[in-house]
């Protein structure tokens, strides 16, 4: 890719996303207009759920969310460098072993539930063990 392309393309990435996989279960912050005219607000909608899938890269990136509203499955594809995104934060970390996790919409209730990563309790351990040694 030639380099003035390639300035551009890192311009319109976002720097402030934390790192996520699929099997995480995420909280996505989506800014959303309500009204029409000289009557339009402006209000954050949570969406929250696992992620199954992320696609893409650069400013074309995409990931999907899943979740279960009232017993039917919702699932919304966010472009990762979105400015209608206001923030996403990561809930839980996941143990999987697929990037696409497509073959959760065929399971219901606790079959369809997620293995917590030891990688998050590592973090918390690693973070707290952190605490302990500047309080001493």
């Amino acid at each position: 890719m030639h380099p003035m392309i390639q300035k551009i393309h890192d311009a319109q990435l976002r720097k402030d996303l934390p790192e996520f996989r699929p099997g995480d279960s995420v909280r996505v912050n989506v800014r959303l207009q309500e009204g029409e005219g000289e009557k339009v607000k402006e209000r954050i909608q949570a969406f929250e759920g696992v992620v199954i899938s992320k696609k893409g890269r650069a400013a074309s990136a995409t990931f999907t969310v899943r979740r279960v509203s009232f017993g039917t499955g919702v699932e919304r594809i966010f472009p990762l460098h979105s400015p209608t995104i206001a923030s996403i934060e990561v809930t839980g970390k996941g143990k999987v072993r697929r990037a696409r996790l497509y073959y959760l919409r065929d399971l219901r209730g606790k079959a369809a539930r997620i293995k917590r990563s030891t990688r998050d309790r590592h973090e918390e351990a690693v973070a707290a063990s952190a605490g302990v040694d500047s309080q001493s």
